[in-house]
């Protein structure tokens, strides 16, 4: 067995990342779905499409600053204890959001404690401990490999969900969806990283010392902005796309589809990213990503909306929706080392999740203001062009840990 793999019991290199990809795929296939909800819950309470635009906008930006105080807990206590208590919190918030009778109370449930749970059962906590109880030639495949098994998870919940809400209303999808929760905590055993923690790289830096040294790298922050293209991005589309399919004339099934389709095609495009990042520079992996997902946008506003033209967009997204974490991921580890990944990937996912704010919170706004989705649409191609521009100069040499530096 590769160092640092722990080699008893469920915690062999496939147990990890099965159990480390259906976490994060409960968590963010079910975060996918709530585009699916916003026209029957907004048409069974009155509610406009601000309003739920605007709880998910708030899901969105609790969960990024709450991410490095996840991550900061997970790297000094561990891994499993955090996804836990995650797992639990998810279904808390899926049982308010499915009793919620006002705007504010929506915005409670489906915003504050679902962003709080996000935080501790998404990429930042446990790719964290891919990472640590991966050997490091191995890392890649092992964060690809979790990233197509969520991938996997995030496509089966859509018609899933979807046929909740169709035979028995979108209240019965919610509860399915917290008893989910529920049933997945106990696969974050196998994320227990806490007798590798104090092996791992960059040890002797505390982990102030390690968050300050990240802070003054050029690089740390260049990958931070370019990551909040991938956030208004993928909250924009997964909040807005089914509805902005109905305006255009299509019906929801189109939506769903597309939808499924995006998680799909995911599997295969997380996979790709992971393997491909162990094999050539990752910053270069992520500037043609953005550039790809950028010119995606682009031809599917040019093109008349339609079936076929709708499902090869969505396929196209799926290919690069999150293939961007591994990436990101292993191109922090690379630099700065995995002892306080968790925390450091925390700081740069703030930036993802406000992105996420924007994306969703702007789609709102522009339609109840404008009866259009096109302001918001023609922002995701500036953005994309603007991230793959940020990529491109980021050094991405290791970093050797300051007390190891010469005086």
């Amino acid at each position: 067995m590769s160092a640092g793999l722990p080699s008893q019991g469920a915690r062999t290199a496939l147990a990890l990342v099965v159990c480390a990809g259906v976490i994060i795929g409960f968590a963010m296939g079910t975060r996918h779905v709530q585009g699916v909800f916003l026209p029957p819950m907004v048409m069974a309470h009155g509610w406009t499409r601000e309003d739920f635009a605007l709880a998910l906008a708030v899901q969105n930006l609790v969960w990024g600053l709450a991410q490095p105080a996840a991550g900061m807990v997970a790297d000094r206590y561990g891994t499993t204890r955090v996804a836990v208590a995650g797992c639990v919190l998810y279904a808390a918030g899926l049982l308010l959001q499915q009793q919620a009778q006002t705007p504010l109370q929506l915005l409670v449930g489906a915003g504050v404690v679902i962003g709080l749970a996000l935080s501790a059962t998404s990429f930042a906590v446990v790719y964290g401990a891919v990472s640590r109880l991966s050997a490091p030639e191995r890392r890649s495949w092992a964060l690809g490999v979790a990233g197509a098994v969520a991938g996997l998870m995030q496509f089966l919940l859509v018609p899933g969900v979807q046929a909740f809400i169709g035979g028995m209303g979108w209240p019965a999808a919610l509860l399915a969806l917290a008893l989910l929760g529920v049933l997945v905590a106990p696969l974050a055993r196998a994320l227990d990283d806490r007798s590798v923690t104090a092996q791992a790289g960059g040890a002797a830096l505390s982990m102030r010392a390690a968050i300050g040294q990240a802070l003054t790298h050029k690089g740390f922050w260049l990958l931070n902005a370019g990551f909040l293209a991938c956030g208004f991005h993928l909250a924009f589309i997964a909040g807005h796309l089914p509805a902005y399919l109905m305006d255009r004339g299509l019906n929801a099934s189109h939506g769903v589809t597309a939808l499924a389709l995006i998680a799909l095609a995911n599997i295969a495009g997380t996979y790709l990213c992971g393997y491909l990042g162990g094999r050539y520079r990752r910053k270069y992996l992520l500037a043609g990503l953005y550039a790809v997902r950028t010119a995606a946008i682009a031809v599917f506003l040019l093109l008349p909306v339609s079936a076929p033209s709708l499902y090869l967009f969505a396929v196209v997204m799926g290919l690069t929706w999150l293939g961007t974490v591994p990436l990101t991921n292993g191109l922090l580890s690379q630099m700065f080392g995995v002892r306080y990944i968790a925390t450091l990937f925390g700081f740069v996912f703030l930036g993802h999740q406000l992105g996420s704010f924007l994306g969703v919170w702007l789609g709102g706004w522009a339609y109840d203001r404008a009866g259009s989705y096109l302001p918001v649409w023609l922002a995701c191609l500036a953005i994309g062009l603007i991230a793959v521009a940020l990529h491109l100069p980021i050094d991405d040499r290791e970093v050797a840990p300051a007390a190891a530096r010469p005086a």
